[in-house]
């Protein structure tokens, strides 16, 4: 399926991509960093003007500058961390996949672990997370990092499957929310946190469910579909369209309606996005070796 191209970099699917002001922002990417080895997990961090993401199977996470421009190093070794976001409290929890498990970096840099096991068995490879507003944790446990030694270390599933899971704000007592994946990815919630979207990497989806008052989930809809290697990690912006990392393809965004809208292409194969800017308007987006950069003209949550 191809589209107009407006430019290089937008290519138009659905009138309302153009409406929507989509394809209105800068006509180009802007490359800030191009030495990683396979990037991944975009985070900005609003307090400190930074954005933190991932540089996987040299096991490092790396923080560019918003005010400056500079890159550094935050953290190596850095258990290969995949995903990550921030709590309520501002508060940095991750996905280690070497270590296997979800983490808390609290404001004086301690590492408190949240979760390493369900039911006494190790996870494969925590790979995304979300904080709700209760203060549960929600993520997502793969295989990827334990498959080989790139983006982890080889081992044998405990679990046997790859699953989502939840870990309660009280009591920190671990729930597996959600099965039947063949490689569970990015999530996200919906503005009014009612509806749970999960990515599918092995499958070609992008799942959502809807979210019980208890914490449960019900159903579990097909929204977007696509072959090949499917998806990575998705985000949504202020008007409910869902923006998709989908490796070759770019990056996707759908009407909340599930209707592909429009493709932005990346010279490079895409792994995670997110919003971020002191006005949540620009994208980052990670590409195998480089971290980009977009203003649009559209908003992040």
């Amino acid at each position: 399926m191809a589209g107009e191209m407006i430019g290089d970099l937008y290519e138009v699917l659905d009138e309302r991509f153009r409406t929507g002001h989509c394809a209105s922002g800068d006509s180009r990417l802007e490359r800030l960093y191009a030495d990683c080895r396979w990037a991944e997990g975009p985070l900005y961090v609003p307090a400190w003007r930074q954005l933190i993401w991932s540089d996987i199977p040299n096991d490092r996470l790396l923080r560019w500058d918003e005010p400056t421009g500079t890159v550094g190093v935050f953290r190596s070794p850095a258990g290969y961390v995949n995903g990550s976001t921030l709590d309520g409290q501002g508060r940095l929890v991750s996905c280690e996949q070497g270590n296997r498990r979800v983490t808390r970096t609290e404001h004086d840099g301690r590492i408190t672990v949240l979760a390493d096991r369900f039911e006494g068995r190790r996870f494969n490879s925590p790979n995304d997370v979300a904080v709700r507003s209760d203060g549960s944790v929600w993520f997502t446990d793969p295989d990827f990092g334990i498959v080989s030694d790139y983006e982890g270390h080889r081992a044998e599933s405990e679990i046997g499957s790859c699953d989502v899971y939840r870990i309660d704000p009280a009591g920190g007592a671990v729930r597996r929310v959600a099965e039947g994946f063949g490689g569970p990815n990015g999530l996200v919630f919906s503005a009014d946190e009612r509806q749970l979207y999960v990515a599918d990497t092995r499958a070609g989806q992008i799942r959502v469910f809807a979210v019980r008052a208890d914490g449960t989930l019900d159903g579990g809809r097909v929204f977007a579909e696509r072959g090949g290697d499917g998806f990575d990690n998705i985000r949504l912006d202020d008007r409910g369209r869902l923006w998709a990392a989908a490796f070759d393809e770019g990056v996707h965004c759908y009407h909340p309606d599930g209707t592909l809208l429009g493709r932005l292409l990346v010279p490079e194969r895409v792994s995670n996005i997110t919003f971020g800017g002191p006005r949540r308007n620009r994208l980052f987006i990670t590409a195998t070796t480089s971290l980009y950069s977009l203003l649009m003209s559209v908003t992040g949550p």
